[in-house]
Formats: C-alpha cells, sequence, structure tokens
C-alpha cells in the first residue's frame, strides 16, 4: 500500500514522462509555470490560480506557451479529481467542483495541490530544462 506521498511523487512523476516527447520550447515554458503556480495559490487562491491557467490556455491553444499553461490545469485536475481518492473524486472539471463545494473541501483540495506541486515541481526540474528567464 502506497502512502499518500508516494502517490503524489509517482503521479508527478508519471506527468512528467507524459509530457517528456513534448518540445524543448513547451518544456522550459512548463516548467516555468510550475515553479510559478505554488506562489500564485497561496497568494490568490486555488480557483484563481487555475482559471488564470485556463485563461492563459485560451479556448483553443495553439503554440507551446498556450499549450503549457493548458497542461498545467490538466495536471492538476486530474490529481485533485482522480476518480477513487480525489479531493473532487469523479469530477470531470476541477473549477466547477471548485465552486460547487463547501469551503472546508476548499481549502482541503488548495493544500493537496500545493502538496502535490511540491513533488511536480521538483520531477520537472530533474527532467525538463530552464528556460532564459529563469533565475538560476
Amino acid at each position: 500500500m502506497k502512502t499518500v506521498e508516494q502517490a503524489r511523487a509517482a503521479d508527478a512523476l508519471a506527468r512528467v514522462t507524459e509530457l517528456s516527447g513534448r518540445s524543448e520550447p513547451f518544456k522550459k515554458r512548463y516548467r516555468a509555470y510550475v515553479d510559478r503556480l505554488g506562489p500564485a495559490i497561496v497568494m490568490n487562491g486555488l480557483g484563481q490560480a487555475l482559471a488564470t491557467e485556463l485563461a492563459a490556455a485560451g479556448p483553443k491553444p495553439a503554440n507551446d506557451d498556450q499549450k503549457a499553461h493548458r497542461e498545467l490545469y490538466l495536471s492538476v485536475q486530474r490529481w485533485l479529481c482522480r476518480a477513487d481518492d480525489g479531493v473532487y473524486a469523479s469530477s470531470p472539471d476541477v473549477l466547477r467542483a471548485i465552486v460547487s463545494c463547501d469551503e472546508s473541501r476548499y481549502l482541503e483540495a488548495q493544500a493537496e495541490a500545493l502538496a502535490w506541486l511540491g513533488w511536480h515541481k521538483k520531477c520537472c526540474r530533474a527532467a525538463f530544462p530552464k528556460s532564459e528567464e529563469e533565475p538560476a
């Protein structure tokens, strides 16, 4: 039986592995957005941070920048809405789940997203190249 930490780590690594075949510009942007999402959640809340990612992706992501935003949104959604034990188990859309559930569930989701992002950020830093604008 896996611990919650092992499950987070495994999912974060699996997502990086899934995205590893993408272009270098995509991976640089994705890594940068992963680095920024945690602070955005802390400053603005999970709902606004995810809505910002979705807005930056646009309705039909066409370039690496938009695709990276969309994939990050989907990555967090996949973790929070996983079928058996996600905070929003089996919900098809994390933003709809956020606005339809109570505050305690929202706070649980926010804490879980930050915990998962800790692993995902480390996996991205290990596997994806650093963008030029990222500090050393």
